[in-house]
């Protein structure tokens, strides 16, 4: 079973129906005891990172979550479910992440002539030619569907799985041991995104 974790602030029944498409058992769910039997964990999140965070610990939800991707579970960020994974975000702030990854959140350029929020369909490239599990049987170059206005920017570069160009190269998704995030929307993108959805239910 898929936990996808309900904090009120992400888009839960898109990202459960997207993950039951491909054949996923999924629960949305707060409950410790079910984020612990559950056999992979989805972050997802819409909206201001400090509310994120705080709802994250009005709800008690960051110890089981820690605990569970510290003992290797399958962990995936969508959004700001990848940016909180980060030690601090620039948005309102700064303000503390769950800093399971060194790096900060920071915004686009507001000088550049670029639209922000960035929005709509962008390309994502593998860094250095290799392709990620979550982009298994996906080509390289393939578009996926972003709303953000800020990106995350790691302290371990090695750490980034693909890049997008807005106005400058960004990290649009990561993968550390068992951690996978991506800035993207998958459960809005269509039939690759889909396929994200399928090859991280996949994993062993």
């Amino acid at each position: 079973m898929i936990a996808i974790i309900d904090y009120d602030m992400g888009n839960l029944k898109s990202v459960s129906k997207a993950f039951e498409r491909v054949g996923a058992d999924v629960c949305v769910t707060r409950d410790p005891k079910k984020i612990q039997a559950s056999d992979k964990i989805v972050l997802p999140g819409v909206g201001a990172f400090p509310k994120c965070m705080e709802n994250l610990q009005s709800y008690h939800l960051i110890d089981p979550l820690l605990a569970e991707i510290k003992k290797g579970k399958w962990f995936l960020g969508i959004c700001l479910g990848l940016q909180l994974l980060f030690d601090e975000s620039e948005e309102f702030g700064p303000v503390k992440g769950l800093g399971i990854l060194k790096g900060k959140v920071v915004k686009f350029d507001e000088q550049s002539k670029l639209k922000i929020p960035h929005m709509g369909w962008n390309q994502i490239t593998c860094k250095g030619g290799v392709t990620p599990p979550l982009l298994k049987d996906i080509p390289d170059n393939s578009s996926f569907y972003f709303v953000h206005s800020y990106y995350v920017d790691p302290t371990d570069k090695k750490i980034i799985s693909t890049e997008t160009d807005y106005g400058t190269s960004f990290c649009s998704s990561i993968q550390k041991d068992n951690i996978l995030a991506c800035q993207f929307h998958p459960e809005k993108s269509q039939k690759w995104g889909l396929k994200v959805l399928e090859n991280f239910k996949n994993l062993k």
